[in-house]
């Protein structure tokens, strides 16, 4: 990225679901008014099942989710939902103003996914972009539906490995995503009401970098996108200004958190 750009990097932090899609929104206010874009790792604490912002509610086993302790969110970007276990996945968010970035969305996506890149290679895992446009298996989960070239990766099997998504405001974009390191296929298809994908269905299309290098842990993983991260913006360690943490704090609760936008896709605070 640019010599001349400030970018801070807020290294991974424990977050429920509500905070974490909060304080994307506080990075991006932060960064249109001209203060330092952020890459930023997160940790989904408990364990959430994030909702595309267009899902519909009916796709979710709602008592499950809640037997089993799983939080649920919506997000602002679009896609299928996605267990993001507290151990087994991995998050991150680059967040910049929007004249500094691409117009072309498949652009942008092939600039902020270098970093993935990078730090894949450290792991000695082989990872690219999906080569073709695959079905999908079931079309709510979002590694299960079909694979887009333009923002999945794959492992030099043909599997899942990560999911990206952005969204753009007019005066900055976020993207966000998540690296699985380890695959919990029971865990993942519990959150959907649906009993038409087994366990194996899922095998078949989605890995973790745990399989593909046995030898990783969870920390060198992270160890390992926190540098890349960070190298390639240039950023330094940061944290959260206190109104950031206000802001998100307020946020959550009132958006977030709120059933009409989980349950319905209204946001309280429009």
């Amino acid at each position: 990225m640019s010599a001349d750009r400030e970018w801070r990097l807020i290294r991974e932090q424990p977050l429920d679901g509500a905070l974490a899609m909060a304080y994307d929104e506080a990075a991006a206010r932060t960064a249109a008014a001209g203060g330092p874009r952020t890459v930023r790792l997160y940790r989904w604490r408990p364990s959430t099942l994030s909702l595309g912002y267009g899902q519909a509610t009916d796709t979710v086993d709602w008592a499950a989710c809640e037997q089993r302790g799983v939080d649920v969110v919506r997000r602002n970007t679009g896609g299928g939902g996605i267990y993001h276990d507290t151990y087994g996945d991995v998050s991150y968010s680059i967040i910049a103003p929007a004249d500094e970035v691409p117009g072309d969305l498949l652009a942008t996506y092939e600039r902020f996914c270098e970093p993935l890149f990078a730090a894949f290679e450290r792991l000695g895992v082989e990872a690219h972009f999906a080569e073709k446009e695959r079905p999908p298996v079931h079309q709510p989960a979002c590694y299960l539906r079909g694979l887009h070239p333009a923002h999945d990766i794959v492992a030099k099997d043909g599997r899942k490995l990560s999911g990206n998504a952005q969204y753009r405001r007019e005066d900055a974009v976020v993207q966000h995503g998540s690296v699985t390191f380890r695959a919990e296929p029971e865990r993942h298809l519990d959150c959907f009401a649906t009993d038409a994908v087994t366990p194996a269905d899922f095998g078949d299309r989605v890995t973790s970098l745990e399989e593909q290098n046995p030898a990783l842990t969870r920390r060198e993983t992270v160890d390992a996108l926190t540098a890349a991260l960070a190298d390639w913006a240039g950023a330094e360690t940061g944290s959260w200004t206190d109104e950031e943490r206000a802001f998100a704090e307020r946020r959550a609760d009132e958006k977030y958190r709120a059933e009409a936008w989980t349950r319905e896709r209204t946001d309280p605070t429009d």
